[in-house]
């Protein structure tokens, strides 16, 4: 009875530890972005993390895929939740996208997931969970609009980074829940780590001159992305995928946004306006509705 109810508890707290995890990762990527370029700071954060999680993986014996097919599909998933997301997330950042139109595009992810989630994950969305699902946007714009006036970014260029984001975290979600959900979080995500690594490199090596200037806040910043973030908050998303539907997951991106404002307020004393509390318990209203 004592495990059964810890694991209740764990299940409960698990969707509110992985949205303060997720959001620290726009603050983490802010504080590395300045001394690498968007796509060598990937690859290194997917060095880090495959070399930790292939060690650990190997002390443990952990079980390692043993079918080409399992490989491809982990390889197909860490490339568009690591490789796609954070790299699109990373270049868009860097090319100067204000975080608010980053989050507002990017906060389309749930309706999208919901969207398709029937077709391919055979999902029934009710009447109730689309409700959510556009108050939870309705939420996200008043949060992040105060933050996309004057200084908003109208480089096409540049936004189509955030919107590969957008499609890379979206089919991520759901190609991990249709193929992946079995497998071994240690070894499993080391090879998607491996293959977002690759796609990074390659990125890195045409795109860019590939160079760190090794300082104590890269340092601090590849620390909490690798430990926090690669490990801390993606282990608990595929966790939540494996146990939940595909469209209340990507419900909680919808309170990523206004967590993050809230952060960058305390942190770097970024203005956050009455509309932004305003619309972070819009969002959480329209959450609410979609885990019911």
């Amino acid at each position: 009875m004592k495990d059964a109810s810890t694991g209740a508890l764990i299940t409960r707290l698990a969707p509110g530890l992985f949205v303060l995890l997720w959001s620290s990762g726009f603050i983490g990527t802010k504080y590395g972005l300045p001394y690498a370029p968007p796509f060598t700071f990937v690859l290194a954060r997917m060095i880090i993390a495959c070399t930790i999680l292939t060690t650990v993986s190997l002390v443990f014996r952990a079980p390692w895929p043993r079918r080409w097919q399992d490989l491809g599909h982990l390889a197909v998933a860490g490339l568009l939740v690591h490789g796609t997301y954070l790299g699109g997330v990373s270049a868009a950042i860097a090319e100067g996208v204000p975080a608010g139109q980053v989050a507002l595009i990017v906060g389309l992810q749930p309706l999208l997931t919901a969207a398709v989630a029937g077709p391919l994950l055979g999902e029934r969305v009710t009447a109730r969970q689309w409700l959510g699902l556009l108050l939870g946007l309705a939420g996200v714009w008043l949060v992040v609009s105060q933050k996309t006036g004057n200084d908003g970014v109208t480089d096409a260029g540049a936004i189509a980074w955030t919107v590969m984001a957008l499609l890379g975290i979206t089919g991520g979600t759901l190609y991990q829940k249709r193929f992946c959900t079995g497998m071994d979080l240690r070894s499993g995500t080391a090879v998607q780590y491996l293959a977002a690594g690759t796609m990074a490199a390659l990125l890195a090596f045409t795109r860019e001159t590939p160079h760190l200037d090794v300082t104590a806040s890269l340092a601090l910043a590849l620390l909490w992305l690798v430990f926090v973030l690669s490990f801390g908050a993606i282990f608990l998303l595929f966790t939540l995928i494996r146990h939940g539907q595909a469209a209340r997951v990507a419900s909680l991106f919808y309170l990523t946004p206004p967590t993050t404002a809230i952060m960058a307020w305390a942190l770097f004393g970024e203005h956050l306006a009455p509309s932004g509390l305003l619309g972070f318990a819009v969002a959480a209203a329209g959450v609410a509705l979609t885990r019911r």
